[in-house]
């Protein structure tokens, strides 16, 4: 019997690695850990709540004495880090609020697996069970690509928003408690997810909301960013993967090897949505609207995942527009989960912001 602490499991990636876990190893004992701000629901995991081998903590990551006290009573062999704060705008708006829950909110944690596995990781034994805090990053701690290449797990880091320069603290906390405390630790740095429960303030769940309101769809600049594309599903099974067979201290990079200009993923996009809806070819796009750059906006993301698939032999499952589709049939058939997630501070906030612009 593993126990292991999920941390920010009611979240858009966090819910489905809490599912394929809770599902698939019915010998594991999943705990998860979940503040349930803005972006966590529970909702997400209506399916799963009542399973024997699950339970839901709501608690702060940065509460230093809960996050003591549930290592205590429940001696968790290991750790799958998600909890973060995510969007990129609101790091703009708030950086102190990415700072405290990114960076001291996983130094809190790392204090706790050290403290509670200090026996272990003094070489004496824990009858037989592997400790590991594995540590979920972004590709965006690498900065911006130009027109060719890759990141790799030896690029520099090269933060440029609030958000990123958060993360890549956090990702040297986690090495630094490795190399000096000897803390097993495993990192990965991911692309951008789509897929279902996927809140409606990130580009592909928001176009897709927007357009089945007839609301407009926000594009940045000119919409010639470039972002590799990941479908969640698969990169819960490369967190799987990696959690059990990645080699201690090591970093990997999960890309969806699926490369795509904001412009045209958005086209696409209203393709499928009016096919879906039943409209004229092209009607969606005429919703498509340009709006001042993001700050700092990096221009391209790319990942070279290469070392995960020869290693350990994950790939993406997926092509682009199959994955598209599918997310887009999810969202269509639950129309209350979307109506619940944007009836509060979504609206607020969004109003407000393209309100300045």
């Amino acid at each position: 019997m593993k126990h292991i602490l999920v941390t920010g499991g009611a979240g858009f990636i966090g819910s489905h690695v809490v599912r394929l876990f809770v599902n698939k190893y019915p010998n594991y004992k999943i705990l998860n850990l979940d503040k349930l701000t803005y972006a966590g629901n529970l909702a997400n995991l209506k399916d799963i709540e009542k399973n024997s081998n699950y339970e839901f903590v709501k608690g702060d990551i940065c509460d230093a004495k809960l996050v003591q006290k549930l290592f205590s009573k429940h001696t968790f062999d290991a750790v799958i880090h998600l909890a973060a704060e995510s969007h990129v705008d609101r790091s703009i708006s708030n950086p102190m609020e990415f700072v405290v829950t990114n960076i001291i909110g996983t130094v809190t944690l790392l204090n706790a697996a050290k403290h509670h596995w200090q026996n272990i990781i003094a070489g004496e034994g824990n009858n037989g069970r592997s400790n590991l805090f594995y540590h979920v990053s972004t590709d965006e701690v690498y900065g911006s690509l130009g027109e060719t290449g890759f990141f790799t797990e030896q690029t520099k880091y090269d933060p440029h928003s609030p958000y990123s320069a958060s993360k890549a603290g956090s990702d040297h906390f986690v090495r630094a408690y490795h190399d000096t405390f000897q803390l097993p630790v495993v990192i990965s740095n991911c692309s951008n997810n789509y897929g279902s429960y996927h809140f409606p303030e990130k580009l592909i769940p928001l176009a897709i909301n927007n357009i089945k309101n007839n609301k407009p769809v926000p594009v940045y600049g000119k919409g010639e960013n470039i972002r590799d594309w990941l479908f969640v599903e698969d990169h819960a099974k490369a967190i799987d993967v990696i959690f059990h067979k990645g080699k201690t201290g090591d970093t990997y990079n999960i890309g969806g090897i699926n490369e795509w200009k904001n412009i045209d993923l958005i086209r696409l996009l209203c393709k499928i949505m009016d096919k879906k809806l039943g409209r004229l070819d092209g009607e969606s796009a005429k919703l498509i609207t340009f709006v001042k750059d993001r700050a700092g906006h990096d221009l391209r993301y790319a990942i070279d995942s290469s070392k995960l698939q020869k290693e350990l032999g994950w790939k993406p499952s997926l092509q682009f527009e199959e994955g598209l589709a599918k997310t887009v049939d999810w969202y269509l058939a639950n129309e209350e989960w979307l109506k619940n997630v944007t009836s509060g501070d979504y609206q607020k906030y969004y109003e407000g912001q393209y309100a300045k612009r």
